[in-house]
């Protein structure tokens, strides 16, 4: 059941760096070739290969049988970041010399309240040089190991009645007593089987917790944390996994640092898509022309979660454009272009559904209210193509905990399935 495994694979993706490790072996097991960006490439028709930059984000891509170079560019790109507290240097903070705390900053545009009074830990990487080199390692402090803890109604009487939280102040989590003191390293460098002095450098988050779960009447939502976006993430790998991928350059792409703009090497707006695809085309002795007219003729699917409209306030949603959950793909529109769908990338993806019975919906904002933006058109500054932004619909956007539909993750994985058939 594809809804469980999206659970299984949000439980193994507890970071961005975590998400990539295992979208990695899920495609060695299909039988993909790695690449190193900084190695020759020598590609082959037929084959299938993947590429990271930064841990943090990947393309993979399959290469037609036969020399069909002009037959255009299939792309779908989501995004493996969310939401989070990324902890500082030096966190360790001691409060009434009696507690220790860690010193965290918002990373993204978060829902902050429902951090609260839930169990947390950390995850993401360290770096440590080894037989002089610098290593990657993956950390999960796999235990409950961190709270924020709420400050009681008796002593803040407004919580109930809007409260603007403080980042320096009531956002960071409880770690020990102070008997834990200077042990924080300690315990990330145990996880990886290292010395506490053999770190370098971090990147590590906290993360909740609490498991996934299917819930409702008739078992039709279920709620976790990171389904934006690691619910579209999942959907397009399985669809690009599941299709034949036989008469396009098909390819699944998966970025970092959606949630903070982008302007990362390894974002949407960096060169990484663009250098591979030139690279691509100039590995299989494609011309520059070749490039041009693939990109000309493929189209870009930007995959990111949309919101549902919300049982309790109707009211903010557009008055007829009403996505719901398990009510099908989400169509993302904008006249200023935060998504750039338009009438020609909106055209191709219907006849995508309807030919295949996949439901569809549209979203677009309350014209008196500013909405988000996703990375299709951050991803057309460098690469320029027909690209429509989707998502699946969900409720609680960038809560440690969101909910979305059973039957939504299907309807996504099929209409990729047959993009890349």
């Amino acid at each position: 059941m594809p809804a469980k495994e999206l659970l299984k694979f949000i439980e193994h993706s507890p970071s961005c760096y975590h998400a990539v490790e295992e979208m990695k072996m899920q495609l060695l097991k299909y039988g993909f070739i790695q690449l190193k960006e900084d190695e020759h490439w020598n590609l082959s028709y037929g084959k299938s290969y993947f590429v990271s930059r930064n841990d943090s984000s990947l393309i993979a891509f399959s290469i037609p049988k036969e020399n069909k170079c002009r037959d255009g560019f299939h792309i779908i790109a989501s995004h493996g970041d969310s939401p989070c507290f990324k902890i500082k240097e030096n966190p360790e903070m001691i409060s009434e010399n009696s507690y220790v705390k860690l010193n965290v900053e918002k990373y993204g545009g978060m829902l902050c309240a429902p951090w609260f009074d839930r169990p947390l830990s950390v995850a993401g990487r360290i770096v440590v040089k080894q037989n002089n080199a610098f290593v990657t390692k993956l950390v999960n402090i796999d235990r409950d190991l961190l709270l924020i803890p709420n400050l009681a109604i008796h002593m803040s009487r407004e919580a109930n009645t809007g409260y603007s939280y403080n980042a320096q102040k009531d956002l960071l989590p409880l770690y020990g007593s102070i008997s834990s003191k200077n042990t924080f390293f300690k315990t990330i460098a145990e996880s990886v089987d290292v010395k506490e002095s053999d770190i370098l450098g971090h990147d590590l988050f906290l993360y909740n917790r609490q498991e996934g779960s299917i819930w409702g009447a008739a078992h039709e939502f279920l709620s976790a944390p990171r389904l934006d976006d690691l619910q579209c993430t999942f959907a397009s790998l399985r669809g690009f996994l599941s299709g034949t991928r036989q008469e396009h350059f098909c390819i699944h792409c998966i970025f970092d640092n959606e949630e903070v703009g982008s302007a990362t090497k390894q974002g949407a707006a960096s060169t990484f898509l663009y250098d591979t695809l030139t690279r691509i085309c100039n590995n299989l002795g494609l011309s520059q022309e070749d490039y041009f007219i693939n990109l000309a003729k493929g189209m870009m699917i930007s995959a990111d979660n949309a919101h549902a409209v919300h049982p309790n306030y109707p009211e903010k949603s557009d008055p007829v454009n009403h996505p719901v959950i398990n009510g099908g793909i989400v169509i993302k529109y904008n006249a200023n272009q935060k998504y750039c769908t338009d009438a020609v990338s909106a055209a191709m993806f219907k006849d995508l559904c309807q030919s295949n019975n996949i439901p569809y919906q549209t979203f677009t904002n309350r014209s008196d209210m500013a909405g988000g933006s996703t990375l299709g058109n951050i991803s057309n500054t460098q690469v320029a193509l027909n690209t429509i932004d989707i998502g699946l619909p969900q409720l609680a956007m960038h809560s440690p905990y969101e909910t979305a539909g059973t039957m939504d993750t299907v309807y996504l994985v099929n209409a990729c399935k047959e993009f890349f058939r």
